[in-house]
């Protein structure tokens, strides 16, 4: 199996206080709220909705919760070092981590299945003018006339209704094929303490990925509460 050299070790004195509990809990009840606005209508229209509602429904962008930019920090650790081309941020919602993919890459594209989300997320990225959003379902991967040397696919995933190992292949098919040829993809989900039933939904997602034709699985990390597996398209 090929593996990257300088590849930045993940941070390990990572860790929440008792006030990121309250994150979790806001989290949760979002959730909550879009299953409801889910099985009134479309998916694209809950999360709308739920946007509309609430600005920051997860509370991604709110300081007191030191998990989420902690988590962030984790990530980007994550990621050789080099200078991108094109990077893809799918499922961005407001655009949080896609802003600090910025300083990494000559363009950054967030899409999202929420048009709400997007304008939001182009109001707060006014000052990063290599950022742009695009309204578009997560299945449809993104934009074929580019080709991407960086992916993210982060806690989005499982918000997908048909999480089979077939559909979540076809899906990781369609993501290798608009990667660079050592374009990489990084994925990212919830992981709690694998016995649970969304550890063991986050494991078959990553399996999947991990099994998918046109992808090599270059290395993965578990961290608190969440897994993240990097993939390099694979030597044609």
């Amino acid at each position: 199996m090929p593996t990257f050299e300088g590849l930045a070790p993940a941070p390990t004195n990572f860790f929440m206080t008792i006030r990121d509990v309250a994150y979790w809990v806001r989290s949760a009840r979002a959730d909550a709220r879009l299953d409801r606005l889910s099985q009134e209508g479309q998916a694209g229209s809950a999360f709308d909705d739920l946007y509309a509602d609430t600005h920051d429904p997860f509370g991604v962008e709110l300081p007191q919760y030191r998990y989420q930019q902690r988590k962030y920090a984790c990530l980007l650790s994550m990621l050789p070092n080099r200078r991108y081309r094109n990077i893809l941020d799918i499922g961005c919602g407001l655009g949080t981590f896609t802003r600090k993919l910025a300083p990494f890459g000559e363009r950054v594209l967030g899409t999202d299945i929420s048009g709400e989300a997007i304008r939001q997320a182009t109001r707060l990225s006014a000052g990063h003018p290599n950022v742009s959003y695009l309204q578009r379902d997560m299945l449809e991967a993104a934009p074929q006339e580019s080709a991407y040397d960086l992916i993210i696919i982060a806690d989005t995933l499982y918000y997908v209704k048909s999480r089979s190992p077939a559909a979540l292949k076809l899906f990781a098919g369609k993501i290798a094929s608009i990667l660079t040829p050592d374009g990489l993809v990084l994925v990212v989900n919830h992981y709690f303490f694998g016995i649970d039933l969304a550890s063991r939904e986050t494991r078959g997602i990553h399996d999947a990925f991990r099994s998918a034709s046109g992808l090599d699985c270059m290395a993965e990390f578990r961290r608190a509460f969440f897994l993240a597996t990097l993939l390099q398209r694979a030597a044609s």
